[in-house]
């Protein structure tokens, strides 16, 4: 089984079920003084910590005195207005006895979607991790319509394990891992420790049955499952509602990992070579030997650019001669980079009219 601490890098999602009482719609403060135990005691072993939190609108419903049946779009926003606030001040309260300062982000399927907007998640978040920060995620259900929405936290989370490169994705939930059929109708099913691959036959065993305060069945969580494991990202269903959970889990708590066939890095290397170009930079000798070196691309190395890309787009990085390097990102459109190529990453707030990134391609936004 993998070990958290092995980790550099972990998101943990954490459903209503677990954070709001059923009955009195209250917060479950107790366990959330210990999933804070949890989170200081990995922060001490050098592991990065995102949470993907629900509990807004359980939370808002109770303060609001709704019903407990489902909510029309409207009333279940305004109790995620209220919620918020809430489940933000707790998750504040609870770490700063630990000495951890957390953010809230909030963020909706559009800011995945849109690679601009997806480019300034990911600096947010890569930006906030680097202070030791702990990022709370969750949807903005505030502005979110049907149409623009992740739908469950369960798909969000690995959406964010993959936007900020995480080693492991913990989905903390009402059940103890993956079953061969849903436990509770049929005694024979068994739980699977370790699944490999996500095949057909493991995918007609999931089932849509949640607990009554979350929207995510066996059904999502495969698919976040599929999106993590294809990114670098091994993850684990684990019962989260006793205290310390990722403690018990990592002395043995029972859980189903699946597993991942490369680490995230590898994983986005690849995704970005496959990606087809929208334009070339063409880098002197000097920037060739610093890339190969390890180095990011500065703008003061691109000798011409050609085509027309924005930020964020896939572009081919080329040497004199016209051989292709490799592939890499973009942080600058095709227009801003004419105007900085060959300058210095100094001269760029002159040049453009604000402040901009050192690099015109980040190292880890590259494969050659």
């Amino acid at each position: 089984m993998a070990s958290l601490t092995d980790a550099r890098r972990i998101v943990v999602k954490i459903g209503s079920a677990l954070l709001v009482d059923r009955t009195s719609g209250a917060l479950r403060q107790d366990w959330l003084t210990s999933l804070a135990q949890d989170i200081a005691w990995l922060k001490s072993q050098g592991v990065s910590v995102v949470l993907v939190s629900s509990g807004s609108i359980a939370l808002g419903r109770g303060v609001l005195e709704l019903p407990a049946a489902e909510l029309p779009l409207e009333q279940s926003q305004a109790a995620a207005a209220v919620g918020q606030i809430r489940l933000a001040r707790a998750y504040e309260e609870v770490l700063a006895p630990h000495r951890i300062t957390t953010a809230q982000v909030l963020v909706t399927l559009e800011d995945s979607a849109n690679r601009r907007r997806y480019l300034n998640s990911r600096a947010t978040l890569e930006q906030l991790l680097s202070l030791g920060v702990v990022p709370i995620v969750n949807e903005n259900d505030t502005i979110a319509t049907d149409e623009i929405r992740f739908g469950d936290n369960d798909r969000l989370a690995a959406q964010i394990a993959v936007t900020v490169g995480a080693d492991q994705l913990i989905l903390l939930s009402d059940v103890d891992g993956f079953y061969s059929a849903n436990p509770i109708e049929d005694p024979s099913a068994t739980r699977f420790s370790v699944i490999d691959k996500i095949t057909g036959e493991i995918e007609s065993m999931a089932g849509d049955a949640g607990s009554g305060l979350s929207k995510g069945g066996m059904k999502t969580k495969l698919m976040a499952a599929k999106t993590a494991t294809a990114a670098g990202c091994a993850m684990a269903i684990t019962e989260g509602s006793p205290l310390n959970p990722l403690k018990a889990l990592e002395e043995g708590a029972a859980a189903t990992w699946f597993n991942a066939h490369t680490d995230p890095q590898a994983a986005r290397k690849r995704w970005i070579a496959a990606m087809k170009p929208r334009g070339t930079v063409t880098l002197d000798a000097g920037a060739v030997t610093a890339l190969k070196s390890g180095k990011s691309l500065l703008p003061a190395g691109v000798a011409a650019v050609s085509g027309a890309f924005l930020r964020g787009d896939p572009v081919a990085i080329a040497d004199v001669s016209g051989h292709v390097l490799g592939h890499g990102l973009s942080r600058y459109t095709a227009e801003e980079t004419d105007i900085i190529k060959g300058r210095k990453s100094q001269d760029i707030e002159a040049l453009l009219g604000y402040p901009g990134r050192a690099a015109l391609i980040h190292r880890d936004d590259m494969a050659l």
